[in-house]
């Protein structure tokens, strides 16, 4: 059994609109129930701590996914959910993996936040996998700032410029994640097709581009998890 650190945005917000945003629901409750149907323990973190806010949109009918449902029927997953811990009090040393969701909060808070980029840092030293979905990938760019060069060359994927269009929140963030990670130097990938399927697998960072991403990211740190048990240690970043 291993132990996964998920760290969950504090961020509602937008520019230039009323409409809210936070955690898209599908991004945590997807990579959830992977971990936790593998026996692995899951422990909820935000910078704020207690309930996060919830992006509205993914509650949509159209958005629901079957983790969703599982979601709101499950007392104790709900009670993780709405009491989540202080981010500054988290350390890497009590985790075997580190797990970031999206919605477009993690653009203001985690994008912005030393805590989670040190600790971004400190998962990578110690050969423990990072995996991000959709805006969770945010989160790098402190990382990168802390550590120039952390994403030079790196293969990684997220919530891309087209996507972002075609949600209509261009006029409403504050930067745009793909642009960003690639004047950051990564060597940023997409699927061809928007809102399809994509994951990208570098080392011990794991990057799913959008929603439905989620839960395939999920799988793959899950298999890095599963290599670090067979050979002992995986091979941090440079």
């Amino acid at each position: 059994m291993k132990k996964v650190l998920m760290i969950l945005t504090s961020h509602a917000g937008m520019e230039n609109t009323d409409s809210k945003t936070g955690v898209w629901l599908g991004e945590f409750t997807d990579p959830y129930y992977e971990f936790v149907d593998q026996g692995h323990t899951v422990v909820l973190a935000s910078p704020a701590g207690g309930e996060p806010p919830v992006d509205p949109m993914s509650k949509l009918v159209e958005h629901i996914t079957p983790s969703n449902r599982r979601f709101n029927d499950d007392p104790e997953a709900q009670r993780l959910f709405g009491n989540t811990l202080m981010l500054d009090t988290m350390v890497a040393d009590a985790f075997d993996a580190l797990f970031l969701p999206g919605g477009h909060g993690p653009l203001w808070d985690l994008a912005r936040d030393l805590t989670s980029g040190k600790l971004i840092l400190d998962f990578l030293s110690q050969g423990k996998p990072v995996g991000a979905v959709c805006h969770g990938p945010a989160a790098l760019i402190k990382a990168a700032e802390l550590q120039p060069g952390l994403l030079r060359g790196k293969r990684i994927t997220a919530f891309t410029n087209t996507e972002e269009s075609l949600v209509a929140r261009i006029g409403n963030i504050p930067f745009k994640l793909e642009s960003t990670l690639r004047e950051l130097g990564a060597d940023f990938q997409a699927s061809t097709i928007p809102f399809s399927i994509h994951v990208e697998t570098d080392g011990l960072l794991v990057t799913g581009q959008n929603p439905m991403s989620a839960g395939p990211a999920a799988r793959a740190v899950i298999q890095l998890l599963g290599a670090a048990g067979e050979a002992g240690a995986i091979d941090p970043l440079p």
